[in-house]
């Protein structure tokens, strides 16, 4: 059994107001998934584009395999998305329209070893929305310490 790899993208939710969520395949050369599954990558610095009718995922980080030769992968490059038509379409839509974003929210492998990576559609938040938050966070972790101490 393969131990599972979670990469989060703490920053987008953080950043950005996030109205639907996809899990989408990401077509990956061999050396990049072994530098996955070790955990040796890095979304927060990455947004999602189309090119045509196509999602890449750009300036997404996956630091080179160790063990690799000089068949070994880039770090940063542009990486498909595997979605369904009908989920590009529709994303593709929102995206034109509405103005809105889409962000990587984490890296992680399935239970066949594939990885994946949940993207959002996202609206990025103000100012004012981010301290909320942030008095939100405060108050919950103040919450959590009283219900401990008891």
């Amino acid at each position: 059994m393969q131990k599972t790899v979670n990469i989060l993208n703490k920053r987008a939710r953080f950043d950005y107001e996030i109205l639907e969520t996809y899990t989408a395949g990401i077509v990956l050369a061999g050396t990049e998934i072994k530098s996955i599954r070790l955990g040796k990558a890095n979304i927060t610095e990455s947004f999602c584009e189309f090119s045509g009718t196509e999602l890449f995922a750009i300036n997404t980080y996956i630091e080179e395999y160790s063990f690799g030769n000089q068949f070994n992968h880039k770090a940063r490059s542009e990486r498909k998305l595997l979605l369904n038509k009908r989920e590009l379409k529709g994303l593709a839509r929102s995206v034109q329209a509405k103005g809105l974003t889409i962000v990587p929210l984490k890296l992680f492998t399935n239970e066949k070893g594939l990885a994946k990576l949940q993207i959002g559609l996202c609206r990025g938040k103000k100012t004012y929305d981010k301290r909320e938050s942030l008095k939100e966070q405060d108050t919950k972790r103040d919450l959590d310490r009283i219900k401990k101490a008891y």
